[in-house]
Formats: structure tokens, sequence, C-alpha cells
């Protein structure tokens, strides 16, 4: 008898391990270019199947915008991996940039700065006051907008970034 319930649990052990190993996560969100990552694993396959996704810095531009070119984009405030993708829409007059969020906070961009050279733009990441939340560990990168008082033209365009509670 005791035989039989240490085979059960062995097995029902073995069942969850195998189950538990396939899996699909989401990643990123909305028209920013959300990508799937698939891995999947059983007793029979030894190596797991991956679909890369693209690096937050490495986001494409949506349909209908036009990059700003790299070397226009100070992207130096920012922490490693957070993405510095940025382009205008329409006349130039609307900024577009991928923010990052992930688990229960949130992120916008406003605009800090309009002068004749550079364009201010800040990413906002607005936490939960309530500590206590339970958050997931994912991280979604939006697209994100401003509009600007003229067209970008040939202005830099410097990014920064800040936390916020509430």
């Amino acid at each position: 008898m005791r035989r039989r319930i240490g085979t059960v649990i062995g097995a029902g052990v073995l069942f969850f391990v195998a189950t538990a190993c396939a899996s699909t996560q989401q990643v990123g969100a909305g028209s920013a270019g959300g990508d799937t990552i698939t891995t999947s694993a059983s007793a029979s396959s030894s190596a797991p199947v991956e679909s890369e996704p693209l690096p937050p810095q490495d986001q494409p531009v949506p349909d209908g915008g036009t990059p700003v070119p790299a070397e226009r984009v100070d992207a130096q405030a920012l922490a490693e991996g957070v993405p510095r993708t940025v382009w205008t829409e329409g006349d130039g007059t609307v900024v577009g940039l991928v923010g990052q969020e992930g688990g229960c906070s949130s992120v916008r961009a406003e605009i800090t700065a309009q002068t004749a050279e550079r364009v201010g733009v800040e990413l906002v990441e607005t936490l939960p006051l309530d500590d206590k939340r339970m958050c997931t560990m994912d991280l979604r990168y939006p697209p994100l907008s401003v509009t600007l008082d003229a067209p970008l033209a040939q202005r830099a365009v410097v990014l920064t970034s800040r936390q916020e509670q509430k």
C-alpha cells in the first residue's frame, strides 16, 4: 500500500512538472509591437522552441510614423533597457515614443521643454500607493505621444524619466 501511494505521488509530481514546462507569454502591448515568446517542452522533446522578442530599444515605428534619427535623440538619462524609439506623425507636431510599464504601474509622456534647439519629453511611471497589492512581473511597451506647439523639424528630443506614486 505504501509503495502504491509513493508511485501515485511520484506520477503526479512528474505530470505537474511536464505540464508546467509548456507555456506561452505575451510580451509588449498595444500597437507598439507586442511580441509573443512561445516555449514548449515535454518528456519527449529536448530543446525548447523560442521566438525571440525585439529588444525594447528596437521597437518598430508604427505605420504612418517617421523615425527621428538616433543622433537627434538624447536618451542618456534613461535607464538601460528602456526603449529609445522616437517618431513623428502627421505634420511633425505629434511626437511618438515607446514607454515601459509593468505589473501595477502605468506610464505616460509629458513635455518638459520646447525650445528652438530641443524638445524635452519625460516618461512618468505611476506606481500604486498600496504596496500590499499583488502585481505581475511583466513588462509592457505601450506607444505614447505628445503634441508640440510647432513641428519637431530638426530639433533634438531629450528623453528623461521619473516615478511617482498615486
